[in-house]
This record gives structure tokens, C-alpha cells and sequence, in this order.
């Protein structure tokens, strides 16, 4: 299974770095053209809002994938290994429900949005496509999670997977 979600996660989080970087050139030329010129990049703040938060979405899989998020382990330092890998699968399962229920509500509010006709403000973006874009990263980080929580409760070692994560894949 992680054959086919390493490369899929690899590419959704160099996707979303790239967004991230434009975003940031983005807000570069806009603030020296706003301090030099008079002349920012209208809409900068709502196409940073929508580019930085596509961008987190679509890095949170890699991240799943790579065991990269916050581990507070100050409490289960001192159990047995097999007792951790049963909360980390407990964890894991924790963080596929949040994605895939988020993933969920936020493709039906990209609905409603889309039958309000919501749009941005100063651009007029169909607010829409802010939110159904955040649908694909979540529920592929919320499929990630599911997997490696499975994996650790069938006692799959997660070492291979998690050596094969680094780098960019074959």
C-alpha cells in the first residue's frame, strides 16, 4: 500500500510547496510595489489565504507519511513497545477520522458555497473552489493515517514504510 501512497503524497506536497513558494513571490512583488510603486497586487490577501491553505492541506499527507507530526511522548516514554505502538494506532486512527471528517464537511461546504454564489471580496473568486480544494489533501492524509494505524494494529512494521518515505520516491 505504500508503494502506491508514497509517490502519491510525495507529489501533493511538492505541489503544495510550489504553491507555497509562488505565494510567497506573490507577496514579495506586492509589497515592494506597494512601498515603491503605489501599486500592490490586488487580491494579494485573499490569494495568500487560499494559496497557503492549499498548501497545508495538500503538505499534511507527506507529513502523515513521514511520522513528521507533533508526538507528545513524555507519559508512554517508559511502557512497553508494544503498548506504544497500540496508542500510536490509536492516534493514528484519531488523526484519519479528523481528515476524512474534515475532508468530508469541507467538500459539502464547497457546495453550499457553490449554491450561495459566495465570492471573494476583492477578486471575486467563487469562494468554492477555496474549500473544495482543501478536500483532496485531507482525505489523503486521512487515508495515510488510516493505513498506518491498521499497520500497527496488525503489528506491520512501519520501519520499511517510513524508510522508503525518505527521499523522493522511485
Amino acid at each position: 500500500m505504500f508503494n502506491v501512497l508514497r509517490p502519491l503524497t510525495w507529489w501533493f506536497a511538492v505541489v503544495g510547496s510550489a504553491i507555497a513558494l509562488a505565494v510567497g513571490v506573490m507577496t514579495t512583488v506586492s509589497v515592494v510595489g506597494r512601498a515603491f510603486f503605489k501599486s500592490p497586487i490586488q487580491g494579494d490577501v485573499e490569494l495568500t489565504q487560499l494559496g497557503i491553505a492549499l498548501s497545508i492541506s495538500l503538505c499534511i499527507p507527506w507529513c502523515q507519511l513521514r511520522g513528521a507530526n507533533i508526538i507528545v511522548d513524555f507519559f508512554t516514554q517508559d511502557i512497553s513497545t508494544k503498548k506504544q505502538g497500540f496508542l500510536d494506532a490509536i492516534g493514528a486512527a484519531l488523526v484519519a477520522l479528523m481528515c476524512l471528517l474534515l475532508a468530508w464537511r469541507t467538500g459539502v461546504g464547497a457546495m453550499a458555497v457553490r449554491e450561495a454564489q459566495e465570492s471573494s471580496m476583492i477578486l471575486g473568486l467563487p469562494m468554492w473552489w477555496a474549500y473544495a480544494s482543501l478536500a483532496p489533501g485531507l482525505a489523503l492524509g486521512g487515508v495515510v493515517a488510516l493505513v498506518q494505524s491498521w499497520m500497527r494494529l496488525t503489528n506491520q512494521a512501519l520501519v520499511d514504510a517510513d524508510n522508503d518515505a525518505q527521499g523522493e520516491p522511485s
